[in-house]
């Protein structure tokens, strides 16, 4: 939890959409658009669901997050930043030589629990996590974060069934449900929540960029004795009107037109530039 953000998570949520944006603008990098919609889930989690801060980051009996979609890095490393774990101006070092905000999460970064990239690999680990803090009757919980298309790996639903059968009730899975995949929306065959039941989880569908549903969501969670998973339907590139639901902007990095676009749309200010050379030049 965060006593900046507290009841606050929507401030915090700008700032990670800011920070992302910022970020690979400056390092032309990518997959900003599922670094958007996973930003508001990470803002509820930092600011009021975890129990870890920078001065518990070695605790024991902290909670542990995996952010098994690897590729928003940026977004976590944002979200960090402001709580932080680490200074904000190094964000600016996201993806250069040397640096260790490489563009998959790298677990050399404060705060992060496990270098993640390879999808379908996180989960595993954060189930792990859960079974060790309950053999350690340390009281931590476990979280993870995947995405839908991550979920086609067969590795999520080997965990699935395992911390059904060991009653992982200190584990919680959220699925960044942006129905994004393949350079279009599709609707999946098998519906996720009824999936996902049917392992044996505690499945609880809501709107992943309703902070209200989403606080109900992990309290929920918190009760269950059974492994829960939240399947919180988002929109890839929320808060920019162009770049929601285009899958361009899973791959693209934003130049100087985009940035000046995109930060104006998020309500970006001078005073929130990582960087005062990037400022946005005026556009028509």
């Amino acid at each position: 939890m965060n006593s900046r953000f507290f009841n606050h998570p929507e401030t915090l949520a700008r700032l990670i959409r800011l920070h992302a944006l910022e970020m690979c603008y400056a390092s032309k990098a990518s997959h900003i658009g599922g670094m958007f919609s996973v930003a508001d889930i990470l803002a509820l989690l930092y600011a009021e669901i975890l129990r870890v801060s920078p001065q518990s980051a070695e605790d024991p009996s902290r909670d542990r997050l995996v952010l098994s979609k690897g590729h928003a890095a940026a977004a976590l490393y944002a979200t960090l930043a402001e709580c932080g774990f680490l200074p904000l101006g190094e964000l600016l070092d996201f993806r250069k030589n040397g640096s260790r905000l490489s563009g998959h999460v790298y677990s050399r970064v404060a705060g992060v629990e496990f270098s993640t990239g390879s999808l379908g690999q996180g989960i595993g680990v954060a189930c792990g996590m859960a079974l060790a803090a309950r053999l350690d009757k340390s009281g931590s919980r476990a979280y993870a974060i995947v995405g839908d298309g991550e979920c086609d790996e067969g590795s999520v639903w080997e965990c699935a069934r395992f911390a059904a059968e060991n009653e992982l009730g200190n584990f919680t899975v959220i699925v960044d449900d942006n129905r994004m995949k393949g350079g279009e929306l599709y609707t999946p065959k098998v519906d996720p929540f009824k999936a996902w039941s049917g392992f044996g989880w505690n499945a609880i569908a809501v709107d992943g960029h309703d902070f209200d549903a989403l606080r109900e969501a992990f309290a929920q969670a918190r009760e269950s004795a059974k492994p829960s998973v939240i399947v919180a339907r988002t929109i890839k590139g929320k808060g920019v009107s162009f770049m929601q639901n285009e899958a361009l902007w899973h791959y693209r990095n934003p130049d100087a037109e985009v940035f000046a676009r995109a930060w104006r749309e998020l309500g970006g200010t001078d005073a929130d530039l990582l960087n005062a050379d990037n400022k946005p030049k005026e556009t028509v």
